[in-house]
Formats: structure tokens, sequence, C-alpha cells
């Protein structure tokens, strides 16, 4: 992302005829012999992909949320389909503003929104519940035995009678706390999700069934009655209506970003062109995205801001070779032509470190951070054509304006003088080469990171907050969980154990028996409000067959009583089990799904699990599998990203350790790269601490982003230190050097890539904020890092006995002759 200021050092060739157009190599003189069929290829490529672009639809899939390889994943969708409700659902609560939901206005609205609702496509009718639908029953146990039905009266009429008999019927079918709440103001609809839209047989679109929801349900809000709804399909919806806010942000950016580069440059055709390119990138991207199938999801839309930054951030540097050039007198094709002479393979070795540094998030077992990963790796691969050659190639047509130019040669000169405060602390940064200054910063380094090694060892992995994180927390879907959370006496964080026997073996004492221990021991976690099982419904079925007498309330070792219990159960509760008595969900409520909690019930049921887990080839085989549920999901997904985030930094601190080797060619210079970059990782995951932010789906691909992008810096302020050193410079001039040829543009692009990110601190998506903040962290971190860190660490291993610079090193226009010769070399 940061490219080299260099000084020519080049023939000044004011005349083109003066100019040997066979010089160079071999790509730059196919690239410049045909620089209209370049032009042509890359403005039919954006139209055609842009056209594609327009098509790329807005999406979010449940599955694609969860990692499909996870052991407990490969558990819940075994059995999802026999475990109604315990997966993607959306609950719906219908409120009464004007007293309670035993009037005949408010239960006639409730059948308005449940009959529309069930005619929603998407919506698993065979297991919705409500008030309304036969699949709610009541039980009680009377001198005949255990009576039951359906809770709404068959014979509901709206009359004082029929009210009072539907009264009845919520009492004893002990459904208040959850499908009613506590004070009986609000009653709520549960239905789950098919997978498949039934009319077109394509996956559900969350983004379509979220408006439908408003469109068809939410407006039939009115002065008496107030809907509330929630659930992952929902939340979609909602963080899908952010990104269109978040579009905004995409300009504001664009903006910013430009007008950065215009104050640097004063250039405005250069800049406009720029900016255009940068556009272009994304628009490339774009295109390419819908080609291969992918879709834009609440987590990848930071693919076309980083981008369009990295694409203006290279280009800028690009036009900023031209702009020394040009101010020399240098004709402008052939200006264009030594820029990419000197910069293209250093430029390719950074967007190939970019794209390795992106790539390495596919490890993480979560489809979406994979598509996050590819097409970002996608976007950065799209940059070696918009950005290495479809730059050079316009400004060799358009070049700069001669008062930019001549600004670009003042700047330099006047900044030799410069005497400003801020002068002159960078004019002293090559003191850092030093051993007392260089002692002092490293002595401060490794302070801060050894505090910020004890505070990140804090940082929790998963939620850390209730409700929806993703969302603000005064979002009207957190407002809906909040309000469902004060009025219901069970949460909708269910945490659900599959509990798999033979057929009809669920009816076995031992089964129940061990099902009932664990729903104990989940009951005396903290954070479980209460658990149901079909062990708890026998037991108080077999009660009620002893004329409810409490001495019943248990298990029966007597078979068939237990089976005559689980026949009844099985026809008053639906969904207890399933039909051959094989798959039997027991399911825990949790107080909410934050990280710790979800830890808690995780250990409890992994424990019960181990020592109570029979053989596949037993006799009467029983076992305790992980995990259904909302909560049981996410804490399967808290695992995977807490046994990837390892992985990731071996493979994205691998990966940056190879590319720099290959590129520098010194283990010493590896290690000076590297070791701000860790340092900022180690910072970065402080700041989380502090801040309150859990590692998870949305934040774990800003470390990745943070390295492959932050190594750039690194790359270019050695590439120049170096390249000096290898001529006989000292370390102090060849930082000096380094510090004038590429430390602005460092400084510039850092400043650049944080002023396009922060403004996500505004969007209506809390994790985008989240990581708008600690983007802008990392870009500015990783830029004062490298000009910070780099010479202080070069002074142990980067430098060599040589105090006195040669005379030839006493002009910065020597420079560029160095690098040449490097990057022949390395070549």
């Amino acid at each position: 992302m940061v490219e080299q200021k260099y000084n020519s050092g080049m023939p000044v060739i004011q005349d083109l005829a003066d100019f040997d157009k066979s010089s160079g190599g071999l790509l730059e003189r196919i690239i410049f012999s045909n620089r209209m069929l370049v032009v042509m290829s890359c403005l039919l490529a954006t139209l055609v992909l842009g056209f594609f672009a327009t098509k790329l639809e807005v999406n979010a899939s449940f599955e694609r949320m969860i990692p499909s390889a996870s052991p407990y994943i490969k558990n819940y969708l075994a059995y999802k389909d026999q475990l109604p409700g315990l997966g993607n659902s959306i609950r719906v609560v219908v409120e009464s503003k004007q007293g309670d939901i035993y009037d005949p206005e408010y239960l006639q609205a409730l059948q308005e929104v449940n009959d529309t609702l069930y005619l929603i496509p998407g919506i698993d009718r065979s297991w919705m519940k409500s008030l309304w639908m036969p699949i709610v029953r009541w039980k009680e146990v009377t001198e005949q035995g255990i009576d039951g039905g359906a809770v709404m009266p068959a014979d509901y009429d709206g009359s004082e009678a029929s009210i009072s008999a539907l009264r009845r019927n919520i009492g004893r079918a002990g459904i208040v706390g959850s499908m009613v709440a506590n004070d009986a103001t609000s009653s709520m609809i549960v239905a789950p999700l098919l997978d498949i839209h039934p009319e077109t047989g394509q996956a559900l679109n969350y983004g379509e069934f979220s408006t439908l929801l408003e469109e068809q349900i939410r407006s039939l809000q009115s002065d008496k009655i107030n809907i509330r709804i929630v659930g992952f399909s929902k939340l979609v919806g909602d963080l899908i209506d952010g990104l269109y806010a978040v579009m905004l942000f995409f300009g504001i950016s664009v903006v910013i970003a430009a007008l950065f580069v215009y104050f640097y440059t004063r250039c405005l055709r250069s800049t406009l062109l720029l900016v255009g390119i940068a556009v272009a990138g994304v628009v490339w991207l774009l295109g390419l995205m819908q080609l291969l199938g992918y879709e834009l999801d609440p987590y990848s839309i930071l693919v076309p801001f980083l981008i369009f930054a990295i694409g203006l951030s290279h280009g800028t540097q690009k036009m900023n070779g031209i702009l020394q050039d040009i101010g020399r007198g240098t004709h402008k094709y052939v200006a264009a032509r030594y820029t990419f002479r000197r910069l293209f393979l250093t430029g390719l070795t950074a967007l190939l470190t970019n794209i390795v540094g992106f790539a390495v998030l596919v490890i993480i077992d979560i489809p979406v951070i994979r598509d996050l990963a590819l097409t970002t790796s996608i976007g950065v691969a799209v940059l070696i054509f918009t950005k290495l050659l479809l730059i050079p190639v316009a400004l060799s047509y358009i070049g700069v304006s001669k008062k930019a130019a001549l600004f670009a040669i003042e700047k330099d000169r006047a900044g030799e003088q410069n005497r400003s405060a801020l002068g002159h602390v960078w004019h002293g940064l090559d003191r850092l080469t030093e051993r007392p200054w260089a002692t002092g910063v490293i002595a401060v380094s490794v302070v801060v990171t050894a505090v910020c090694s004890l505070v990140m060892l804090d940082l929790k992995v998963g939620d850390l907050d209730p409700g929806a994180p993703e969302l603000r927390a005064d979002s009207r879907y957190n407002r809906d969980v909040a309000y469902i959370t004060e009025h219901y006496g069970l949460s909708s964080d269910q945490f659900a154990v599959i509990v798999k026997t033979n057929q009809d073996s669920c009816r076995l004492y031992q089964t129940l028996q061990s099902m009932d221990r664990l729903a104990w021991q989940l009951q005396q976690t903290e954070g479980v409000q209460t658990t149901s099982s079909l062990a708890e419904t026998v037991r108080f079925v077999t009660s009620g067959m002893a004329e409810g007498s409490p001495k019943w309330l248990t298990i029966s070792r007597d078979q068939a009583i237990t089976n005559s219990s689980v026949d009844a159960a099985m026809i008053s509760s639906p969904g207890i089990t399933n039909q051959q008595c094989s798959v039997t969900p027991l399911i825990a409520y949790l107080t909410d799904h934050k990280a710790d909690t979800l830890n808690r019930v995780l250990q409890v049921a992994e424990t019960f699990a181990d020592k109570n887990n029979t053989a596949a080839d037993a006799e009467q085989p029983v076992q305790f599998l992980l995990a259904a549920g909302n909560a049981g999901i996410e804490a399967a997904t808290n695992i995977e990203v807490e046994k990837g985030i390892f992985t990731m930094y071996l493979a994205v601190y691998g990966a940056t350790a190879l590319l720099c080797m290959l590129t520098f060619r010194s283990w010493r210079a590896t290690v000076v790269a590297l070791i701000p970059l860790i340092m900022t990782t180690i910072i970065c995951k402080a700041l989380m601490v502090w801040l309150g932010i859990g590692l998870k789906v949305a934040t774990l691909p800003v470390i990745a982003v943070g390295v492959g992008v932050g190594v750039d810096y690194a790359l270019y302020l050695l590439s120049v230190q170096l390249a000096v050193q290898e001529r006989g410079g000292s370390l102090a001039v060849a930082y000096r050097r380094s510090l004038d040829f590429t430390g602005r543009v460092v400084a510039l692009i850092g400043l650049t890539m944080a002023a396009g990110v922060i403004t996500w601190a505004w969007s209506p998506i809390k994790f985008q904020a989240d990581m708008g903040i600690l983007l802008t962290f990392m870009f500015l971190w990783n830029m004062l890092g490298a000009l910070v860190l780099i010479p202080a660490l070069s002074h142990f291993l980067l430098n060599p006995d040589r105090n006195v610079a040669p005379p030839e090193f006493a002009s910065r226009d020597q420079v560029a002759p160095a690098l040449a010769q490097r990057a022949k070399a390395e070549v």
C-alpha cells in the first residue's frame, strides 16, 4: 500500500524523441507499446463488470454464519428436521397497549397476525406455535386421569365464557412466561423457518423475508396493539437495511481520501483520475463477485472499502513518482515509464503480501469468513491491473499539471528547511538510529507490549452484551429483545442437547433418568433459567395418572407406566421427541448468550456427555450430542473462532515472514518488519478488552486485515533503507533517505486509510462501528510503529560498522540508481 517516493536519479528527457522506447523490461515495453489497448480493455472490463455489479444481491444465510464442519454443528444439521424451532426461527410478540390479552379485540388482532404470518413463504407451518395454533395444547390431572386439548377453545366466539375458558387453558398449559407474558399484556408467535423458499426452490432470502415481515406483519400495528419481531432472519434484515445506510459512508470515504490526495499533490485532474480508477477497482470486484456466485452480506461490506482505500493509496504513490520526474523536466510519457520501471516489482510484492494476508482467513471454518477472505483476495488481485498497469498508462496520457509538479519539488526543498515543531520531530526521526534513542524506544515498546499482553488475556470469545451486539443498543431490534427479556420468564436464548437413542429407546428408564440428571445439573448452572425435557414431562404425566399424587412425581421403573407416560407426553407436547422416540431435545433456557454464560453451560454439558455417552454398538446406546438452539449454535461458533485464531496467527505471520524473506533476503530485516506488526496485534486485542468488544466472526478479520495491510509500511521503508546501506551508506543516512523518499507517503497513506474507515464509527451497525475503530487504530499504529520502531530495531539488527556516508549519498537524487540496482538483483 505504501510505495516509494523516489526522486528520479534517471536521465531528464524533455523531448520524447530522445527517449529510447526499447529500454526497460519486456513487460514495460509491451504495456507502453499498447497503451490504448490497455486503456480500452480496462474501460470495457469496467462497463461489463459494472453491469454485473448492478445485479449483485445483498443477503445473508443462516447456515453460512455457522461452522458447518464443527462436530456440534454437524449434529444439529443431521437432526434439525426433527428439532423444530431449535435452529432458525422467528418470534413475533403482539402486545396490547390498552389492557391484557383477554380481550376480544386483541384476540382478533392476534388471529389476523397469526394467519398473515402463516401464509408468508418460508414459514414452517407444521411447527408454528401461537394461541391460535392447535399444536399449543393444555393438560391437567383430573379424577378420570389426564385431560387436555388445544389452548384456544374450539368453540371460541369472543364471549366472556369462551375467554374465561381460554384463560383457564393458558394456566393449565403452563405457557405463561414462554408464550404469554408474565403480566398477560402480550403473547408470542413462534415460527420455525424453512431453508428453501417453497415457491422458488432457492435459498430463503432473509432480506426479502424481513421486508415481508415489515410490510405484512409490522404494518398491522395500531393504536391498540404493538408488534415486536426478533429472530435471525429479522436481525439480518435490519443489518441489510443498515447496509444501505453504510453506502453513504463509502461516498464519504471517497471524498475524504480524494481530499487527502489532492492536498498532498495539488493536482486536480490526476486526483480525479486516481479516484476514478480506485472506484473502478471496486466495480470490478463487485462484478466478479456476482459472476462467481457471491452475495454482499453485512460482513463482506468492508471489502469494497478496503479495496478502494488500498487502490487509491497505491495509485497516489504512482502519481507521486511521476510528479517528481515531471517536476525535474521529464516528459510525462517518460516519467510514467520511469515510475513503472521502479515500482512495478515492489508494488507487485506488496500486493501479493496483501493477498496472502487476507487469504489465510480461509482456514477459519466459517463460510462467511471464507467468503470474505476469497473476495478480498480477488479484490486485491484486481489492483494488479488497475493500480500497477492502468494508472501509469493513464498518467502517461494526462500527466500532471506543471503547477503540481513544481509544488512537489518545492515541497521537498522546503521540507529540508522546515523549522516547525512537527518539522523538527520529523527531521529528528533519524536520531532513533542512535543507541540511546533506540534503547529508549525499544524499552518503552517492551513495557507497552507487556502491559497490553496482560490485558489481552481478558479478551473474551463471543458476545459481551445482551440482545444482538451486531446492532446498537437502542435499535428497534434490541428494544424488542429487551421487552421480551423483561416480560417473559423464558428467554429466546436456547441451548439444546440432542439425546440420541435407538428407536423407542427414549422410553427406557435409564435414558430418562440420565436425561433428568443432566437437566438438574444444568439448572444448577449460573445463567440457566430453567430446562425442558421429555423426562420432566414424563414425571408430570406419571403423577397425573396417579391422581396427581406428589409421590408419583418421578420416573417410574415400571416400563409399562413409563410407556404410557411417554405416549401421553408425545400427544400433549408435540415436538418433545420425534415419532420414532429416538431423537429427543433437552432445552436449557439461558438468561443471555454472553461468552461467559455459554462457556459455563457448554462445560457442564460436555462433561456430562463425556461421562455418560455409550458406544454406538452397545445394547442400548445413549448419546448426548451438542448442540442445537441458537445459543448452542453460537457456542459452537465461538469454539471455532477460538480454535482458528491461533492457527490464523501462525498462517498470517508465517506467510508475511516468508514474503519478507523473499523480498529482503535477510532474516534480520524480516524480524525488523514483523515486530511492529506483532506489537500492533497485541495492543489491538488489549484495546478490544478496554472497549468491551469480543472476539467473534465480525471482529476476527480485523487482525488479518491489519497485518496484511500494515506490512506494506515496513516493506517500503526498509526497501529504501537497505538499498542505501548496500551502497555503503550509514544507517542514519539510509534511514534519512528512507524518510525523505517514503516517509511522508507512509504518513499520508496511514492517515488516508484511517480517515476512510473512521467514518464507520457512526454506522447503525455496531459491529461495523467496532471494526472501523479497530481498523483505524491498526492503520495509524502500524504507520507510527513503522516510522519509530524500524530505525530503533535497525540499530541493533541492521547496523553495519559504517558511521560516515560516502559522498555520493550527500544528494538525495542518488537513491534511485541504488533502488534500481537492488530491484534488478531481486529479479
